[in-house]
């Protein structure tokens, strides 16, 4: 599978994701948002999608694992992968065919949202 990320960049930047190599992802409170991470698994990838004045997607990740021990919550452990050679903006994404039902468009405050095969391509250049 692949899910899309929203991080505001002044909490935690994709590269701050760089520094760091790996981090957890959690404090996620949206349960659709939570739905979604409960089915992620190891080797997924992930966009890693800036929030607020950039609206962005910017870099890649995957997913190292999963603790499910908090089913309410669960803990993704992500690695940072490369930035995007060609970011691609909201406005960029919402005129891409491929976006028309995506919840990335229709539910601008979901944090985490699966991508389908060709919308994974398109925002990482492939």
């Amino acid at each position: 599978m692949n899910y899309l990320l929203k991080t505001e960049p002044g909490a935690y930047s994709f590269s701050d994701l760089q520094r760091d190599k790996t981090t957890i992802w959690d404090g996620v409170t949206n349960p659709v948002a939570l739905k979604n991470m409960r089915g992620m698994k190891s080797g997924d990838r992930l966009v890693i999608y800036h929030t607020g004045d950039e609206k962005t997607a910017v870099g890649m990740a995957s997913v190292v694992s999963v603790d499910p021990s908090d089913a309410k919550n669960p803990k993704i452990q992500i690695k940072a992968g490369s930035a995007i050679a060609k970011p691609r903006s909201l406005a960029e994404i919402k005129q891409h065919k491929s976006f028309a039902d995506s919840p990335l468009v229709r539910q601008g405050r979901l944090s985490v949202v699966p991508l389908n095969d060709a919308q994974y391509k398109y925002l990482a250049g492939e």
